[in-house]
């Protein structure tokens, strides 16, 4: 995995707020992606865990090209995105494809499961020639589990697993190198969610992909992930390897977070250090000056007011970590992450 497909430089995405009914003003911007960088290796999975609210959707969202962002770039072998042609961006279609989060609403209910998988070729017409479009749809069914009858139903015919496969197959008509799951397991039931994640981990293999995997759900990320981004109210705070970022988190939020899975055995979960953060989650129209979670973290100081912390390596630790005060903390004994599974 050391070829780069995908770069994120300093992505922002600001939404304005504005007051007034006719006459608009705008008084503020909510700063749902503030700084975002990251890498995306082929044939990779890139897990992007936060809480909700902290702009994972929507950096998907800008990752896609659905929204433009207020600054930074992303660039697609070497392509930046943002400047294409419409031509240009129609042929990336094609390369990063959406698994998107509700498999109930991202259907459309008037369409059976054969125009819904096969739309991309309509859209893409010389992808697959007209006569041999049923053909395509019937192997991409087949791709994902699904019998060839079901190419006549429609969506609420559909279990909530099956809808998803639906919606990866329709991800996957155009051969894309990159697709970006938002969220893809979270309304599904437990039992599905393991079915659904092994689908992507068999065609990952099969063909190659390479994974943005967005969800809130630990257990599901450090189940497919090979390196893990933790957001906080619109920035990546830490970054490493699902070993690093599970096993010895370094930023104060990503040891939180691990600290709240919970752990089937009541026997550890009596002995397990627990954190508790005080306070709410900052609005993200007016965060906190310098580290964003300073308002919540027990280490904070004059300085965390003060400094914005980048994103960086720090002295005797392996991961990115954007804490003045970055240290390792052994999971796997103080939180009991291996009970938890």
């Amino acid at each position: 995995m050391t070829e780069t497909i995908l770069e994120v430089r300093d992505l922002v995405k600001y939404y304005p707020v504005t007051r007034g009914i006719v006459f608009k003003k705008t008084i503020g911007h909510v700063q749902a992606v503030d700084g975002v960088s990251f890498d995306l290796h082929k044939g990779e999975t890139l897990g992007v865990v936060g809480e909700s609210g902290c702009g994972k959707s929507t950096l998907a969202r800008v990752l896609m090209h659905l929204e433009k962002p207020t600054g930074g770039g992303v660039t697609f072998n070497g392509q930046d995105i943002y400047k294409l042609s419409a031509s240009g961006l129609r042929r990336l279609r094609r390369n990063i494809q959406l698994v998107m989060q509700d498999p109930y609403t991202s259907l459309n209910p008037r369409m059976t499961v054969g125009d819904i998988v096969g739309e991309p070729f309509e859209i893409h017409a010389d992808v697959a020639p007209k006569g041999s479009r049923r053909m395509k749809v019937l192997e991409m069914l087949d791709v994902v589990g699904l019998n060839p009858e079901h190419i006549n139903r429609y969506p609420h015919q559909f279990s909530g697993g099956q809808r998803q496969r639906i919606g990866i197959a329709r991800a996957l008509a155009l051969n894309p190198q990159i697709i970006i799951c938002d969220e893809p397991v979270s309304a599904l039931d437990v039992s599905i969610q393991a079915q659904v994640m092994n689908l992507l981990e068999r065609l990952q293999t099969e063909l190659g992909l390479s994974y943005v995997f967005i969800a809130h759900d630990l257990s599901v990320v450090r189940h497919i992930a090979d390196r893990v981004a933790v957001m906080y109210l619109g920035k990546i705070v830490e970054v490493g390897t699902e070993d690093e970022i599970y096993e010895r988190p370094t930023h104060p939020y990503t040891q939180a977070l691990l600290s709240a899975v919970p752990v089937p055995d009541p026997t550890f979960r009596q002995h397990r250090a627990i954190i508790r953060l005080e306070g709410d989650v900052p609005s993200p129209a007016n965060p906190p000056s310098g580290c964003r979670f300073r308002t919540r973290c027990w280490k904070a100081q004059d300085v965390c007011a003060t400094t914005v912390p980048p994103l960086e390596r720090r002295a005797g630790v392996a991961q990115l970590s954007a804490c003045h005060f970055a240290e390792e903390r052994d999971v796997v004994h103080a939180v009991g992450w291996d009970a938890a599974q």
